[in-house]
């Protein structure tokens, strides 16, 4: 089960970069704290009074804006659960024309299958990548009392084979995330 989980990457990147940043920012305030930073005791801290150039304060809303549309990138990116079902173009254009497959069918009926099974409310997959490299992404509502092993076992045995033979392919790496059902509340594992 291997494939990108982009929320997930997206959170360490960013988490990842505020850690870089506050560990300059404290590194540097224990520099100052031992004078690396010496000036003349009756020096300003700031030099004159005058107001900043002005690009200072373009430069500093700029900066803001792009603050909050990382923000909201962020934001977005956590509801962002499965890729987008993708068109594939299977075989090569002939004189008949070409043949389209759309991702969406060939998933939904993997999930059509898999909520079949004992435990599970609902589910829902989407393929993504290329008609001849495929990932499979699958989330799964389950009951509380549901073995997810067990569960887990199915998917791989039973729907992951029969669209593995539908589309003619020896193997499709697939990622799963179980959503178990919790008196109104929804708890996730992977």
């Amino acid at each position: 089960m291997t494939s990108a989980n982009r929320p997930a990457r997206l959170n360490r990147s960013v988490l990842g970069l505020f850690g870089i940043v506050f560990a300059a920012a404290g590194g540097l305030l224990i520099a100052a704290h031992f004078g690396a930073f010496r000036r003349a005791s009756d020096a300003p801290l700031v030099a004159g009074t005058e107001e900043p150039p002005r690009w200072i304060f373009y430069l500093v809303i700029v900066g803001g804006v792009i603050l909050a549309l990382l923000a909201l990138r962020w934001l977005a990116a956590q509801f962002a659960r499965l890729p987008k079902s993708t068109v594939w173009e299977i075989g090569a254009a002939g004189e008949q024309g070409r043949t389209l497959l759309g991702s969406g069918p060939a998933a939904d009926a993997v999930a059509a299958d898999i909520e079949t099974y004992d435990g599970v409310r609902s589910a829902t997959a989407r393929l993504a990548g290329s008609a001849l490299a495929p990932d499979l992404h699958l989330l799964v509502d389950t009951d509380p009392a549901a073995d997810l092993p067990a569960l887990r076992q199915r998917i791989l045995e039973h729907a992951v084979p029969r669209l593995r033979t539908a589309l003619e392919l020896s193997a499709i790496p697939v990622t799963v995330e179980f959503r178990i059902a919790d008196r109104g509340r929804t708890q996730r594992t992977r």
